[in-house]
């Protein structure tokens, strides 16, 4: 907490005597204590580096750039993260003046005084910090990073700011000091909701809420209007209530299972020739599909409904998007339903899984091992984890209030690996369970109006709901053209190394000595069945069973031919299949091959580990059903936290071993079978990452995935609105809408759902221009290199370059960093800088005369309205990669057309990127030559599309970004 300025300026602390460093792509800076500024290159700056500490902003990055391993530094960003926790700033020179309120540096001149001042500020911000007895004390904490001077280089600094000097011989408790989880509020369990009710929402309700939350004054925008008003259907009464008959999918899989016992009964194919619609007598939840193009604001056109229907019938409405930045851009949105931030505390609520908070126990591990670490990394993130875990408003790692640079410096094992990513909860056993984060948001979710997810949790969530779970009877899915990566993803099957090592490591917990914050299935349910000698006896099963799966090191193992148990020996002979048949073995992509026919041996490998995966599911239902018993057996004894573990630890056995295990089981049948079905697809594969084999399996995929979505949904669904800026893909309307209705899962939801599309009011023929560059091969790296650095050039920056390959990315890279910035344009890329996608993305956004380059993942999560980007460039046309399940889908969903229809949605949605709001221009520049004219529909109409020369386009670039007459298009 921080306190009012004083009204004598506090005293100055006197910083460290080092150099302060800023590095561009070619030069460095260097501000001396004495005061000199030397512009040098990267050589100098690497051997000053190396002598000495220096002053930097965001070490790991610094040292990428001069390309040494490591820096010995003072880094303003770890300081800014424990003076401000749980606060953003852009993780550069001119983002952190911007955040402290410092003049930004004009160049890389101003670059060092900035940290300078930076480091300055924030002491002098530490000054006013009150310590009190209601939360760990920040000088304790910064005594502990220090480890007796032999730690973080900025404790004797902050000790000095919080008028205490170091004393590195004063002996420190690091538990004490770190235990801020004793500080956090605990939640308290409420009375569950009563039955919702079923009221419609008007049209006029929808409208009326709509201008509450715009402002009484605001100019009413007639598209945003109708797209409020005719998105209420999703929110009508459904006819009749819907039978419940259980969650999940026969024949599919969650996650990394092919197969689900139980539930609904798989839903009927297709008949031949259709978009497979799904006829039946049930009751059908009410769907609709609403296009609305950039500039509409759906956001609030659905918000205003959505929030309505949860006032009315005492419901949450459940609102589910692709991307993380997306799901914050909404959660700002509710600001305008609820200014008072109390009242929106109480009303909204942002759900994610399990793996992006913050684990409170792991977080204890960690400050433990702190204690006695030999490296000072692990001291100084137990500590500004600490301070942040402190003041985060939901403990979300993935967003909310976690910076996600903060990563990228302290280290992922630090940060995102203190998250419970493998399903080791042990619920009420756990000392800090009523202060978790994760169940204090699922409990606000409960009672919230609006609750804002992701579209994995809710395809979870259904998929393993039961008889008794009481699921959102309304969804809201944004990013709807995304349902189908999505939902391809949650419903996929994976018997691979990794994933068979990892039940192990849940099932046996940490082995051969290494030091873990793993929680083995002993530990998580010993004192609930330590006086039942059948589960006892179950649980000695399981963890015999278990030992079939691939321990630590299975890949060194694997490596030298030298398997251990029948699952290495198994996967051992699908790397050799794939080895010896796929095509591209030197180069650096994935490799894979069909399971038919089988090598030598492979078969009966297959049968001796189906065997003792069977034996391993049978005793881990064994267990669960014994768990469960106690539910009945002592009903008037169990307190109602064993009684919570017990179904938390009795659900969890049972779903991984029939989705997990028994879908490893079906996967194997289908492979001695020597035949697969209509539904899915397998294939083995040897996936690599940077070159590197990084894991190998057995994989199967649902060819639709959208029926295993519709099939886990329905049963729950009353209404549901699926929207996207780009749901249809260019061709007539009724078969835009057909399309759409096939890739959403619509037509297996209803057999007729509503349609409806409103169109931009942007207009789009005077803001963008759209050029086909047809002089510049794109097979030559170096002429392709050059384009963009034109490009880039003619825009003066606020450029986003795009490619369909991380090689072709970082090749461009390298011919073109030196050079843009000589001309005063920053050029940053995905998988070169070192830092995660999210923040690249937000350092663009900040710098206007800034580049960046990436793949698919800028394109679908960057937003960035204004200057700052105003030209886009492809390196090729994004066609997809030819793959052994996209060879099935095309099959299935009309062959080219599919092909096409999949490269039309990516241009449409790079193509948005462009013009965010009003007032944005922007040019779309694809430089691939052989663009065939049939994909020109992925523009807006009237758009206008030039196939010319790179000088050409470069000067009408420069021309129509700069406001001036633009020259008549030659066209081809």
């Amino acid at each position: 907490m921080l306190l009012p300025a004083p009204d004598t300026a506090p005293a100055r602390i006197a910083l460290p005597d080092i150099p302060a460093l800023a590095v561009t792509a070619a030069q460095a800076a260097v501000l001396t204590p004495d005061g000199e500024l030397t512009v040098m290159p990267h050589v100098r700056a690497q051997l000053l580096a190396h002598k000495q500490a220096v002053l930097v902003c965001h070490a790991p990055y610094v040292a990428a750039r001069l390309g040494i391993d490591a820096l010995a530094a003072f880094d303003v960003l770890e300081l800014f993260a424990f003076v401000h926790p749980a606060t953003f700033c852009v993780p550069t020179p001119a983002g952190l003046a911007k955040a402290l309120g410092l003049p930004p540096p004009q160049g890389l001149d101003d670059m060092p005084l900035t940290l300078i001042d930076a480091a300055q500020a924030l002491l002098a911000d530490l000054q006013k910090e009150r310590r009190h007895d209601k939360k760990a004390d920040p000088l304790e904490i910064a005594r502990v990073m220090g480890m007796q001077g032999r730690g973080w280089a900025w404790t004797p600094f902050v000790c000095a700011a919080l008028g205490a000097p170091y004393d590195s011989a004063a002996p420190v408790i690091a538990k004490a000091a770190l235990n801020i989880w004793k500080h956090l509020p605990e939640w308290s369990e409420g009375a569950p909701p009563p039955p919702p009710a079923h009221h419609p929402v008007t049209g006029e309700e929808s409208r009326q809420r709509l201008k509450q939350m715009l402002g009484q004054d605001a100019e009413a925008r007639p598209e945003q209007v109708e797209y409020a008003t005719q998105i209420t259907t999703a929110f009508a009464p459904i006819s009749s209530p819907l039978p419940f008959t259980g969650g999940g999918i026969q024949g599919g899989g969650l996650s990394s299972a092919p197969s689900l016992e139980g539930g609904p009964p798989p839903l009927t194919p297709p008949p031949a020739g259709g978009r497979g619609r799904i006829y039946g007598e049930e009751p059908e939840p009410h769907v609709v599909l609403a296009e609305a193009g950039t500039g509409v604001g759906k956001t609030l056109g659905y918000l205003a409904p959505a929030s309505v229907w949860a006032e009315k019938n005492d419901r949450p409405v459940w609102v589910s998007t692709y991307t993380r930045n997306l799901q914050r851009q909404i959660d700002r949105e509710l600001d305008r339903l609820h200014p008072d931030p109390e009242m929106k505390a109480r009303k909204v609520a942002v759900r994610k899984g399990r793996e992006n908070y913050l684990c409170l126990l792991n977080l204890e591990d960690e400050t433990l091992g702190a204690a006695t670490a030999l490296h000072p990394d692990r001291v100084i993130a137990a500590g500004i984890m600490a301070r942040w875990a402190g003041a985060s408003r939901d403990g979300d790692l993935t967003g909310g209030d976690f910076p996600g640079w903060l990563a990228g410096i302290l280290g992922p094992q630090h940060t995102l690996g203190l998250a419970d990513r493998r399903g080791e909860c042990i619920f009420s056993a756990c000392d800090h369970y009523h202060r978790c984060f994760v169940e204090r948001a699922a409990r606000k979710a409960r009672h919230a109006d609006i609750v804002v997810a992701n579209h994995a949790l809710v395809m979870i969530q259904t998929a393993l709901s039961g008889a008794t779970d009481d699921l959102p009877r309304r969804y809201v899915f944004d990013e709807g053209h995304h349902l189908f990566d999505a939902a391809d993803g949650a419903f996929a099957g994976h018997l691979t190394a990794r994933e068979t090592a990892d039940l192990r490591r849940w099932l046996r917990g940490p082995e051969g000595g290494r030091r873990s914050r793993a929680r083995g299935l002993k530990r998580r349910v010993e004192d609930l069945i330590e006086n039942d000698a059948g589960a006892m006896a179950d649980l000695e099963s399981i963890l015999y069973e278990a030992a079939i799966l691939p321990a630590f090191g299975w890949a060194k193992r694997l490596k030298e031919n030298d398997p251990k148990g029948e699952a290495e020996k198994f996967l051992a002979l699908v790397h050799r299949q794939v080895f010896s048949r796929a095509e591209g073995r030197d180069g650096p992509y994935s490799l894979e091959t069909d399971t038919q026919p089988l090598i030598d041996g492979l078969g009966d490998s297959a049968s001796a580990l189906k065997t003792r995966l069977a034996a391993l599911r049978k005793s881990m239902k064994a267990l669960s059903a014994k768990l469960r018993q106690k539910l009945t057996d002592q009903a008037d004894t169990l307190d109602a936290d064993t009684r919570k573990r017990l179904d938390a630890v009795s659900g969890a056995l049972e779903r991984r071993a029939d989705m997990t295990v028994g879908g490893w089981v079906a996967m194997l049948d289908t492979l001695q079978a020597k035949q697969g079905d209509d539904l899915h697809v397998d294939w083995m594969e040897i996936e690599r990452a940077e070159g590197r084999s990084v894991d190998v399996g057995l994989y199967r995929h649902w060819i639709d995935p959208m029926r295993p979505f519709a099939a886990a949904l329905k049963p729950h669904a009353h209404g549901v609105a699926i929207t996207s800026a780009t749901l249809r893909n260019g061709g007539t309307a009724e078969e835009d809408w057909l399309d759409a209705r096939a890739q959403t899962g619509a037509d297996y939801l209803s057999a007729e759902p509503k349609t409806f599309g409103v169109a931009s009011p942007f207009d789009y023929p005077a803001k963008t221009k759209v050029f086909i560059v047809n002089d510049v091969r794109r097979d030559d790296l170096d002429q392709v290199a050059s384009a963009y650095r034109v490009l880039f050039e003619a825009a003066g920056g606020g450029g986003l370059g795009l490619f369909t390959s991380i090689q072709r990315l970082r090749a461009v890279h390298d011919r073109i960093a030196a050079k843009l910035e000589t001309a005063g344009i920053p050029l940053y890329a995905q998988h070169v800088d070192g830092m995660d996608t999210g923040t690249l993305v937000d350092i663009f956004r900040d710098e206007i005369h800034a580049c960046l380059l990436g793949t698919d993942a800028v394109r679908d999560g960057v937003d960035v309205p204004g200057e700052s980007l105003r030209l886009l460039v492809y390196d090729r046309v994004p066609w997809p990669r030819p793959t052994i399940l996209h060879r099935a889908r095309r099959k299935q969903f009309g062959g080219k057309a599919y092909d096409e229809r999949l490269t039309r949605l990516k241009l449409r949605q790079a193509y948005g990127r462009l013009v965010r709001r009003a007032g944005d221009t922007g040019v779309f520049v694809m430089m691939d030559p052989m663009m065939p004219s049939r994909l020109h529909n992925a523009f807006p109409e009237g758009v206008e599309i030039v196939k010319t020369g790179l000088k050409e386009v470069s000067e009408q670039v420069q021309r129509f970004l700069t406001g001036k007459e633009i020259i008549v298009p030659l066209t081809d």
